[in-house]
């Protein structure tokens, strides 16, 4: 687990998460940095963003090439250096001085469908301190509602307007880019990408439907596909087959524009409170 701060003269605020050497997020300069999502979490209201969150939360996309500064700033920015450094002296002083705690879902919260020991207790303790708590995750299998149920589950009171999901911000980037009416979104993922492009208004095919097709090999076969697709979301998808690969990278190559957006970058993952399981962050075109 990792926990660094960061403070400026609008916020104070803290991140937890898991952090291994492919997967990290810090604050840095005010700013939520995370590397599995291309965006940065602001909470200075004064920020100028193109889609604004609940909450008063909001959201700026990144081009490849800013993505290739946030990656710098992860690793060699010097307060999220200095803020990895400190050791943590005065709890208490840590936790006055914070307004924000932005957590992590997976191996911070619960560890597949197990609650993680001591995380009520301390839930509670920063909501009766008034503190502001932000969930994280860039697991898109939900969307921020079926992930309120989740919390549910465990005997957590989390509203949607304090989670973030990776399936959320697929649909709120496609959103905010004023994504075609006209165009479709081919889904090599689960439900909750599904879910959250429904909200979105946007018109989707793929998911968890395409996980029992197969490819026919055979001389002279030609796969068709949706030349209306204007983008690939690709998450993590337990229905993972060659069909949902060979037809995104028709979309890709052959649909002119199409965009290809994946919601993370993980090599791991925590599905049961046993083991860590390798997951498909990324498809090769």
């Amino acid at each position: 687990m990792m926990l660094m701060t960061s403070s400026s003269t609008n916020y104070n605020i803290i991140s937890i998460s898991t952090c291994s050497s492919s997967r990290r997020s810090c604050v840095a300069g005010g700013t939520l940095i995370g590397p599995s999502l291309n965006y940065r979490f602001l909470a200075n209201k004064n920020i100028s963003t193109t889609t604004h969150l609940s909450s008063g939360w909001r959201i700026n996309s990144s081009s490849s090439s800013s993505s290739s500064s946030s990656k710098m700033e992860i690793s060699n920015h010097p307060a999220a250096a200095a803020a990895a450094a400190q050791p943590l002296l005065n709890p208490d002083e840590l936790i006055d001085s914070v307004e924000t705690f932005i957590f992590d879902c997976d191996g911070v919260i619960w560890k597949g469908d197990s609650l993680i020991d001591g995380v009520p207790q301390t839930l509670d303790m920063l909501r009766s301190k008034g503190k502001r708590l932000v969930f994280v995750t860039n697991n898109s299998t939900k969307s921020r509602k079926q992930y309120g149920k989740k919390f549910e589950t465990l005997g957590l009171t989390v509203s949607e307007e304090e989670i973030f999901a990776s399936s959320f911000a697929a649909a709120a980037y496609l959103k905010s880019i004023d994504f075609p009416k006209d165009k479709k979104v081919y889904v090599v993922g689960e439900d909750g990408i599904l879910k959250e492009l429904q909200l979105a208004g946007i018109q989707y095919l793929g998911g968890p439907d395409d996980g029992g097709k197969n490819i026919e090999l055979k001389p002279g076969y030609l796969m068709e596909h949706d030349e209306s697709v204007g983008a690939v979301v690709v998450g993590f998808d337990r229905y993972f087959n060659y069909y949902k690969i060979q037809y995104a990278t028709l979309c890709i190559r052959e649909n002119p524009g199409c965009l290809f957006i994946a919601t993370n970058r993980d090599a791991v993952t925590h599905l049961t409170d046993a083991q860590e399981w390798g997951v498909v962050p990324w498809l090769v075109l």
